[in-house]
């Protein structure tokens, strides 16, 4: 999936110019920070050593939709609120799969992340992502996914590929999916934690946070 000839430097610094002192950025996402998801990263991140932005710290996850910063007086597009938030739960209430698998499968890359592909065998991500519409970004293609890390360096593509290519993670790994939830992390911090704000049952349809 890498479109160019090289792949995209990240650096460490604050993108103000990005935030512009708003914190923090929400998103809601499938929680999979289990261990045998923490094994497959770790393992993918290791086979690509050399290639990765150093200090990459988030958990895993599956983005379902950009939420945004807090909305401020005139709330901008990047920005939610909280009848907005509200309105994803009555959507999810109204909507949402029962608890469902998906599969992790192998390494491929955006430009600037590689990622371990997810299969949605029962369309569960699907259903979930018609709930959520989230912040759009115009060219935005969405591809369900759990990122490895970040490249630190503008790496030809060609490369890359044959890096991926080579990796054997061995059969496809399975996970059960029986929450939503709404995640933040602090904009100044590139690759930093992310932190729980609240997660959506999907057997219960109860939600437990702020």
């Amino acid at each position: 999936m890498i479109g160019s000839d090289f792949t995209l430097r990240n650096e460490r610094r604050d993108f103000v110019e990005w935030h512009r002192g708003r914190a923090p950025y929400v998103l809601w996402a499938l929680d999979l920070d289990l261990p045998p998801v923490r094994a497959r990263v770790a393992a993918a991140a290791r086979h690509l050593d050399g290639l990765l932005l150093d200090g990459y710290r988030r958990q895993p996850h599956l983005t379902l939709s950009l939420r945004g910063f807090p909305a401020g007086a005139a709330p901008a597009d990047d920005e939610h609120t909280a009848a907005g938030l509200a309105a994803d739960l009555a959507a999810l209430r109204a909507a949402a799969p029962a608890p469902f698998g998906c599969r992790l499968g192998g390494l491929d890359s955006f430009p600037s992340a590689p990622f371990l592909a997810v299969d949605d065998p029962d369309d569960g991500i699907s259903a979930l992502r018609r709930c959520l519409p989230g912040v759009d970004y115009p060219g935005f293609c969405y591809v369900p996914h759990v990122t490895v890390g970040l490249y630190a360096g503008a790496w030809p593509a060609a490369d890359v590929r044959r890096r991926l290519a080579a990796w054997d993670g061995g059969a496809a790994l399975a996970c059960t999916v029986g929450a939503v939830s709404l995640l933040a992390y602090e904009p100044s911090d590139i690759g930093g934690p992310l932190r729980c704000l609240g997660r959506f049952c999907l057997a219960s349809r109860t939600w437990t946070g702020d």
